[in-house]
């Protein structure tokens, strides 16, 4: 077929919908039609949540980095109930002379004075564990370890360490420093360094958001739509993550994700529904004496065909996205599944807002909503002329293209065949953070191993054998005398010292020679055997998390298209984008190259959670830009039943949209690049690679190219599958 034929606008004038509008159809009607009512409601939402959102950071758990139900939480456990809250959440305050050894005078003061500022919090053991010989004294006598124990949870024990962590480094003086450490301390200062880099990031987004919107749209109105609508969603999951931690804890991490990614995906939403109500109301309005035109019936008219074109692909690809990070739930770790229910909780606000605010907001404005415009602003029933060009060169020219989408694709998934994943290790908090100040004192005075101490608790008749056989693994450099608990328990604890730095490789290796060679009485534990096992827990269920993203997307893609073809096409090219990230994050964060450029060290490994949740993140933008396509695509089959022209038509209508929803995208994750702390960059960097890759080689060259190649086929169902599935259709 020519490819010079002009698209065909969807619902102009001279069509008459030849059935009874659809649900989205007559939701975009009523939003028209009751706008006061939406904004009242919206307000109401905002302004309720909002009163709650200034304190998201505040309230918000920062612990949670655990597999529950593993050995190595059951030896905290034990340890925080029988012996004197020495677990893995206690706080360790450092002592480091700054003038040789330290004076049992000095030693005495400083827990005095630790003991004061701790008397008061009932979070914390009222008795401090002090300094001891042989033990939590250096050698050389210029170091000392004091002990607060943990009264409460991991999540209060962080909250804990950040009320007093000013109070107790102001204990240091002229002769001592003084700074806790500790797994408490790290994650306060971890969270601490993270927030404001994101804060910092966003800060930088957003004017780079506005700007590109602008760019794209030629309207200062039309920009703005998008950033209003974000913020509102932001807003409201932000105030409902406060809420909702009152019934559960949520990871503040939580709030971290949930403000890229509702950023990112509800500028995406905007960007498509807005495009799509200014070509439906210039078409409407084309031919009309001025007097008639941008009158009610065409404001209703339009915001119905928005919704139930537009409308529709939004809300399949946010559902996408929702089962996507559903899957997450499945992993049994507290920060991981919170983050995840962050994510969606600003997902379905941006969504619901993308769907009722937007449209009243739209119909209100008319077409007011090109207000503002800039000299460079032209198109007509939203076709961009460049990639109405473009999809004619892909129908002309399919081969060639898609052969180079796809190999740089593979070239750059080969390298996640030898990637590594770990907990982080020490050097993603800033060097002037206290935790790592401390960390490397501790390291240099005790030994390497000495912030990884291993923690095991026995029976009082196994513990002389287990100290034996403990101290006979020769990655255990010292082997602390077994400690009897409190209480009548009778637990014993036995604390080791491993050889090793707690982020080496070879410390999993210590702790399962441990478990494997102890009598079975025996617990291993300790804040690195925590991070080994939940490391294990996201390894084990990765594969399933993935499986599960990769069947229910399609499910609902075949849902959607009611096409097996496309639907299964598309997931694959989704799956093969992800894969092209995270070979391009080992490229980056294991192998180090581009370090230098982007200012971090390489730790030799991804973080631990990365193909967990990155996955699924990643996934839920790949398949968010797949059904904007394949649904412009299958509406335009639908009128003309032409597969050809339903491709070019395709690119016409949503080429321009793709690429400026992936360049804002894009900005706002790569801003993150920029903070010092390693997980943001990492998350930033990989989930702006992969927007990129997906977005130009597979968005706007390889699928269209398959749908160019399979033709029909690609919208064939067999009769029986036709008959099972839902009836929906993208034609209006």
């Amino acid at each position: 077929m020519s490819t010079d034929v002009q698209p065909a606008p969807p619902g102009a004038p001279d069509e008459v919908p030849a059935t009874r509008p659809g649900p989205m159809a007559r939701l975009g009607m009523w939003t028209a039609d009751h706008r006061r009512w939406v904004y009242a409601i919206w307000t109401v939402l905002v302004v309720g949540f909002g009163i709650a959102a200034p304190s998201v950071f505040n309230s918000l758990a920062g612990a949670g980095w655990q597999a529950n139900g593993t050995e190595s939480v059951q030896v905290r456990e034990i340890t925080q109930d029988h012996f004197g809250g020495n677990s893995s959440a206690a706080i360790q305050v450092v002592i480091d002379s700054k003038d040789g050894r330290l004076s049992q005078e000095t030693i005495d003061g400083i827990v005095n004075d630790v003991r004061v500022i701790t008397a008061t919090d009932p979070r914390l053991k009222n008795e401090i564990i002090a300094p001891m010989e042989g033990m939590t004294i250096s050698q050389d006598g210029e170091t000392a370890i004091a002990i607060i124990g943990a009264n409460a949870s991991t999540d209060d024990m962080v909250k804990a360490v950040d009320d007093h962590k000013d109070e107790l480094i102001a204990l240091s003086s002229d002769q001592v420093d003084v700074f806790p450490t500790g797994s408490s301390a790290l994650w306060s200062d971890f969270n601490k360094a993270n927030h404001d880099a994101m804060i910092k990031a966003e800060m930088i987004s957003w004017p780079i958001t506005l700007a590109i919107m602008i760019v794209a749209f030629g309207s200062v109105v039309a920009a703005g739509l998008p950033l209003l609508l974000t913020l509102a969603g932001l807003v409201a999951s932000a105030g409902g993550l406060v809420i909702l931690n009152q019934v559960t804890p949520i990871s503040v991490w939580a709030m971290n994700f949930a403000m890229m990614f509702a950023l990112a995906l509800g500028i995406d939403y905007a960007l498509f529904m807005v495009s799509r109500f200014r070509a439906a109301i210039a078409t409407m309005n084309e031919g009309l004496p001025p007097e008639e035109r941008d009158s009610h019936s065409i404001r209703h008219r339009a915001a119905a065909e928005t919704m139930d074109t537009a409308g529709k692909a939004i809300l399949l690809s946010g559902l996408t996205v929702l089962i996507s990070l559903s899957a997450v739930l499945m992993v049994p770790a507290p920060a991981v599944r919170t983050m995840a229910i962050g994510i969606m909780l600003a997902v379905t606000f941006v969504l619901a807002a993308s769907l009722t605010l937007l449209p009243a907001v739209m119909a209100g404005l008319g077409s007011k909503i090109n207000a503002a415009s800039l000299p460079w602003s032209k198109g007509k029933y939203g076709i961009s002329p460049t990639f109405q060009k473009w999809g004619g060169f892909l129908h002309r020219h399919p081969w060639g293209p898609a052969v180079i989408a796809l190999g740089i694709l593979i070239a750059l998934s080969i390298p996640v065949f030898n990637l590594k994943v770990a907990m982080p290790s020490i050097t993603v908090v800033p060097e002037d953070a206290p935790v790592r100040q401390g960390y490397e004192v501790v390291a240099e005075k005790f030994g390497d191993g000495a912030p990884g101490m291993i923690a095991i608790v026995t029976a009082e008749e196994t513990a002389q054998k287990t100290s034996e056989m403990t101290a006979a693994n020769p990655n255990i450099v010292a082997v602390m005398p077994a400690q009897p608990a409190q209480d009548d328990s009778g637990w014993v604890l036995i604390q080791a010292m491993p050889k090793t730095d707690p982020s080496d490789e070879q410390m999993a290796v210590t702790i399962e020679q441990l478990r494997e060679e102890l009598p079975r009485s025996a617990l291993v534990g300790g804040a690195a055997s925590e991070n080994i096992d939940l490391q294990d827990a996201l390894n084990t269920w990765f594969p399933r998390v993935a499986a599960t993203i990769l069947v229910l997307g399609f499910l609902l893609l075949l849902i959607a298209l009611r096409a097996p073809v496309i639907a299964l096409l598309g997931t694959i090219v989704s799956l093969l984008s992800t894969a092209a990230a995270f070979g391009v994050a080992k490229l980056i964060f294991q192998d180090g190259h581009g370090s230098g450029l982007l200012n971090f060290d390489p730790q030799g490994f991804l973080n631990g959670w990365g193909p967990v949740f990155f996955f699924a993140m990643i996934f839920a933008i790949a398949m968010d830009y797949t059904v904007f396509l394949l649904a412009t695509a299958k509406e335009h089959y639908e009128h003309c039943e032409d597969p050809h022209q339903a491709q070019i038509d395709a690119m016409a209508y949503s080429g321009r949209v793709i690429f400026a929803a992936a360049a804002v995208m894009v900005a706002v994750f790569f801003t993150f690049s920029l903070a010092d702390p390693l997980p943001p960059k990492e998350m930033g960097i990989i989930l702006g690679v992969a927007v990129l890759l997906d977005a130009i080689l597979i968005r706007l060259v390889l699928l269209p190219t398959i749908l160019r190649i399979s033709g029909k086929g690609a919208w064939w169902s067999p009769r029986w599958l036709d008959q099972v599935l839902p009836k929906i259709s993208f034609k209006h």
